[in-house]
């Protein structure tokens, strides 16, 4: 194991970006993940439905296949800079559409397939895409996306239009020889759109240098190794999907897993012995499944995994306790953004201190500070503003959204999280600036509530959130989530609070909680705390 303080002195982005083949001529996604390592039958993806179809491909396979599309795609005017969108579940169709757009030179946009049809018009309007490829069962909530986007469905559709592309029949009668057009490594070749809290999603240009990026976190923070098999849990759709599932692991010559169904812990344990995941990656919403179901459910594949990753919201303590003991892996946080990548990391792979509650160490690369506002950087133990120093990270890449010149960071870029260092150079997340609660003079963030929460043997999930109070500006108040076999009571809330008090302080106890069979989320997992705050809101005032 390389030493973490010798990594990140050492960084070099010439050999950072070695990692990708493109040279003088240029650089193409698809090249770098999947041309590259054809012509040894390399497994590139494996696929497993819930139904019990399997189905494995090489990276031969993916570069027939996307050529093929790339071919219609061409057919129908998408060429260079182009912006194409996949709403498809996660089939090898969705990985051959996404590697023909970049074969293409055009810039791929993800749609996650539980996105309605407002959501998915928002995005396609956003992004300006000229086609999007679909199937049957998502091509209604196109009906209301702009006329000017051309409709490809893998077969005919009772909610198509008569000028859809049916790919069924076509598809395969298309040459499987299509030349990747060569581009720049400030071009883009994804298009995502972050959703805020408020107001529409914006979208950003994801550049062919990012993929140095996403290699150094799949290499450091990660540790794939080639002898490993990995799984990622996150839907392409999103960006922890999208850049971790798919471009990361392709780009270094290993195979991806797509599972398609819905997850469950039994589902999940069953796909780990089967494919013999040593590496796997998820969120801690999908974990908390794991200990839901209990050590039984996943029994048989203890032992098994090698190192775990989780990302997409702060990795509670006692899930880490869980995951050693139950399943023998170490289960390390990573923090990022979709504006980002990751960029504050637990490295499996790079030897660095490992503090209970911490997010980690900037990832080489990177130089990630802590501001006021402002914009001075601060000591250990000072909440601020969790910031990257743009002029210190090579690494960094985004410019900015797109259409909006204002958005283009300065010295720092600012992430909008509220964290604090260690005394060891490390980072401790205490919350969204707009989640940290202030109480009586303290600032209280939401994760180390939470955290102290869920490791009552009644609790399965928490959120905590800031309820306005005239005494105390705010009091903490507690949305809670029972295990099976346990009830709502003033007794239980009184035991929740008590122990609050006991493992955390008395000055962060709940001091209201409220119970509930669950919790908003997004679509990816992370629990929507401000929707939380508008109902408390909207309850306490006069109708």
């Amino acid at each position: 194991m390389q030493d973490y303080a010798a990594a990140y002195a050492d960084f070099d982005l010439n050999a950072a970006l070695s990692v990708l083949s493109g040279g003088p001529k240029g650089v193409n996604a698809a090249v770098e993940c999947c041309d590259r390592w054809c012509g040894s039958d390399r497994p590139a993806l494996y696929w497993a439905h819930e139904d019990g179809r399997r189905q494995t491909l090489t990276f031969d396979e993916l570069k027939a296949r996307s050529g093929q599309l790339a071919h219609l795609l061409a057919a129908h005017g998408v060429g260079p800079g182009d912006r194409v969108a996949g709403l498809l579940p996660r089939t090898p169709l969705l990985l051959a559409t996404i590697l023909a757009t970049w074969r293409l030179g055009a810039v791929y946009q993800p749609l996650f397939t539980a996105f309605g049809p407002l959501a998915v018009s928002h995005r396609l309007e956003a992004s300006e895409a000229k086609v999007v490829v679909t199937d049957p069962a998502n091509r209604h909530k196109l009906e209301g996306a702009p006329p000017s986007v051309r409709v490809f469905v893998t077969q005919q559709s009772q909610n198509g239009a008569i000028d859809d592309v049916v790919l069924a029949g076509v598809l395969e009668r298309q040459s499987p020889d299509f030349p990747p057009v060569m581009r720049r490594m400030d071009d883009p070749f994804l298009i995502m759109c972050t959703s805020g809290t408020t107001g529409a999603p914006k979208p950003l240009l994801v550049p062919l240098k990012a993929i140095a990026a996403f290699v150094g976190y799949m290499r450091d923070a990660v540790d794939l190794r080639p002898q490993d098999r990995f799984w990622n849990i996150a839907d392409p759709g999103w960006a922890y999907g999208l850049y971790y599932s798919v471009t990361g692991p392709l780009a270094m010559g290993q195979a991806t897993l797509f599972y398609e169904g819905g997850f469950s812990a039994a589902n999940a344990a069953a796909v780990i012995k089967e494919f013999g995941i040593t590496n796997l990656a998820g969120s801690p919403t999908a974990f908390r499944q794991f200990i839901a179901a209990g050590p039984e459910a996943m029994a048989d594949v203890a032992g098994q995994l090698r190192v775990v990753s989780s990302a997409g919201e702060a990795l509670n303590p006692e899930i880490g306790r869980w995951f050693q003991t139950h399943l023998r892996a170490p289960i390390h946080d990573h923090y990022g953004q979709t504006e980002l990548g990751m960029v504050v990391c637990n490295h499996h792979a790079l030897r660095h201190p490992m503090a209970p509650g911490s997010a980690g160490f900037s990832s080489p690369g990177h130089r990630v500070v802590v501001l006021d506002d402002q914009d001075r950087e601060l000591g250990p133990h000072v909440p601020g503003d969790l910031s990257v120093d743009v002029s210190a990270s090579p690494l960094f890449w985004f410019a900015g959204y797109e259409g909006r010149p204002e958005s283009r960071p300065g010295r720092y870029y600012r992430s909008g999280d509220t964290v604090e260092l260690n005394d060891d150079g490390g980072v401790s997340f205490l919350g969204r600036a707009d989640d940290v609660i202030t109480s009586s003079g303290y600032r209280i963030g939401p994760f180390d509530v939470e955290s102290a929460l869920v490791e009552h043997e009644a609790v399965v999930e928490a959120a905590v959130v800031g309820k306005p109070d005239p005494e105390r500006t705010e009091i903490v108040k507690a949305f809670v989530v029972l295990r099976q076999g346990h009830e709502p009571s003033d007794q239980l809330s009184s035991d929740l609070q008590r122990w609050v008090k006991t493992r955390l302080s008395a000055h962060a106890y709940p001091r209201e909680i409220e119970f509930l069979d669950d919790l908003p989320k997004t679509p990816s997992g992370k629990v929507q705390r401000f929707l939380l705050r508008a109902r408390d809101k909207a309850r306490s005032e006069p109708t």
